[in-house]
């Protein structure tokens, strides 16, 4: 296995007693993992990993989703232009500001 040359978290918005609670569940998390999923394979980016994560505790925000090692936390990602958003920001190296948690 080659190691990924970035890490996308996508929150899930899970607690440890196992349901899903805030915005990134609500808002459509789930069916973005999916979507990120397609999108890397059709855009031939096997360099990237991708996983999902229990609550990241910016629910006010969410959905959330973090790359790295960027260290990128992006907020209110909740269509596929938004996720589309966060591939392009890997791609040219620069994040998205409209997204970027700060």
């Amino acid at each position: 296995m080659t190691k990924p040359k970035h890490h996308i978290f996508v929150c899930a918005s899970f607690r440890l007693s196992g349901t899903p609670q805030g915005a990134c569940a609500k808002g459509g998390a789930g069916q973005l993992l999916q979507y990120l999923e397609e999108e890397i394979n059709d855009r031939g980016l096997g360099d990237l990993s991708i996983s999902s994560t229990s609550c990241l505790r910016v629910c006010d925000r969410g959905p959330a989703v973090v790359v790295y090692p960027e260290n990128w936390w992006f907020g209110r990602i909740d269509s596929e232009e938004a996720m589309d958003a966060v591939l392009e920001s890997i791609a040219s190296g620069s994040p998205k500001e409209e997204y970027l948690l700060t």
